[in-house]
């Protein structure tokens, strides 16, 4: 199975990305995954917040196919601790899925679109946290999940 993050934008932090990168990094021992980012879309301040959304989540189904599985980061989505996220990830490598897509929305969450074509959402909280911080938060969740299912000290209970 690969495991594509895909998110709208850049990380324009350069403290931010070499944390994600070195969580991606770390993955790559457990899983083949790869990070994949939307540009950021053009000229936004003569777009409503809903012409936003529409547009992102165009860019973003672009990069879905039929078969993916394709999973949200949304407020709204289903609470996991880690190890029933770990629990969460290994039924769906032993599902066949060929490629599961955690999505990651811009500053205005997903399109209806992209909602109809989602196969669940996941909430790492019910605050609103920045996109960018939420890219790293879920590269550290996916790498500790792993670590959690070959029993290696990384989590601790």
């Amino acid at each position: 199975m690969t495991i594509k993050l895909l998110a709208l934008g850049k990380t324009d932090k350069a403290e931010l990305q070499r944390l994600i990168s070195e969580y991606e990094q770390r993955l790559r021992h457990y899983v083949k995954f790869q990070a994949e980012f939307v540009p950021d879309l053009k000229n936004t301040k003569t777009l409503s917040e809903q012409q936003q959304k529409q547009k992102e989540g165009e860019a973003l189904l672009k990069r879905v196919d039929r078969g993916d599985l394709l999973i949200l980061w949304d407020e709204r989505g289903t609470s996991y601790t880690s190890i029933a996220f770990a629990d969460y990830l290994q039924k769906k490598m032993n599902s066949g899925v060929k490629q599961l897509i955690f999505a990651i929305g811009g500053p205005y969450g997903f399109s209806e679109a992209v909602y109809q074509r989602a196969n669940g959402k996941i909430s790492l909280s019910q605050m609103t946290l920045s996109h960018q911080m939420v890219r790293l938060f879920v590269t550290e969740q996916i790498y500790r999940a792993f670590t959690i299912l070959r029993n290696e000290p990384y989590h601790h209970q």
